[in-house]
């Protein structure tokens, strides 16, 4: 048995962490919340990989990290570390792979690399789907019945999923979010297969070294705050608010100026001595 095979998430921290309370019970109310607490709590950010490590996906390591060190990660990390939770309190969870599909070209096929989850609640008949690791302004805050032509207003967000036609031999499923002027994007397509820890441990090491990831050479950091979804992208930051306003775009002078942003608006505290590209 490894030393992480044998270890327990502190629950307790990581709730905290999140800032959430209540009564710990596998309900479809309590995982509402914990996501939605999760997805608010904690940044998304890529910052390991930008920095030359590929990040851990050890839940001990995760606990460290961003449990108790106020960092925050991406979709591997973030949804195993919810995963972790989520099973600590008495759910189901099945991890599972999508293709994302925002803004890929007509006829473009990515590889499948982003990490979801299906969540079974006790006594229910249907599963939900769950993901705090996505990112962009159009993921989902809260989990959406996993059921054809199901919608979700996770507010200020309004979500569905629709069964596209395909020629393989699982159904496939495509998570959609409304935009803010009434159309419906594309996020990420998946089917239903398990996957496994060892699969995102290939996964995750080549999105964090391959040097034609966008995540192993550009800063990505995403926020969503009740007012606003925060994106940060190498030196360029937007602040879109939820009201429907004008984002707020600017460009950081220098590294520094990107520390503190990272500390003021994002809440991450970068490692001791970490050196951000110049």
């Amino acid at each position: 048995m490894t030393r992480d095979a044998a270890h327990v998430l502190d629950l307790d921290a990581y709730l905290a962490r999140i800032g959430w309370s209540g009564e710990r019970r596998p309900t479809a109310a309590v995982l509402r919340s914990v996501h939605r607490a999760h997805a608010l709590g904690i940044p998304f950010e890529n910052l390991d990989p930008v920095l030359g490590t590929v990040p851990s996906l050890a839940v001990s390591d995760l606990e460290a990290k961003i449990v108790r060190g106020g960092r925050g990660g991406y979709c591997y990390e973030q949804n195993t570390l919810l995963a972790a939770a989520l099973r600590a309190l008495g759910f189901g969870v099945t991890l599972l792979t999508a293709r994302v599909v925002l803004g890929a070209a007509p006829g473009d096929i990515r590889p499948r690399t982003h990490m979801l989850m299906e969540v079974r609640v006790p006594g229910e008949p249907d599963p939900y789907l769950a993901d705090v690791g996505f990112g962009a302004a159009g993921s989902l805050l809260e989990p959406i019945a996993l059921v054809p032509g199901a919608e979700l207003h996770d507010t200020p967000r309004h979500h569905r999923l629709v069964r596209p036609e395909h020629d393989g031999p699982l159904e496939l499923w495509e998570l959609q979010a409304r935009t803010r002027d009434g159309e419906w994007a594309r996020q990420y397509a998946f089917t239903r297969e398990p996957f496994e820890a060892p699969d995102f441990e290939v996964i995750n090491w080549h999105i964090a070294t391959n040097p034609r990831s966008p995540f192993e050479h550009l800063l990505y950091v995403r926020r969503t705050t009740e007012d606003a979804h925060l994106a940060l992208s190498g030196r360029t930051l937007v602040v879109t608010p939820h009201d429907g306003g004008a984002p707020e775009e600017r460009e950081l002078a220098d590294a520094g100026e990107v520390r503190r942003v990272l500390a003021e608006l994002f809440t991450i505290r970068l490692p001791e001595g970490a050196r951000l590209p110049q």
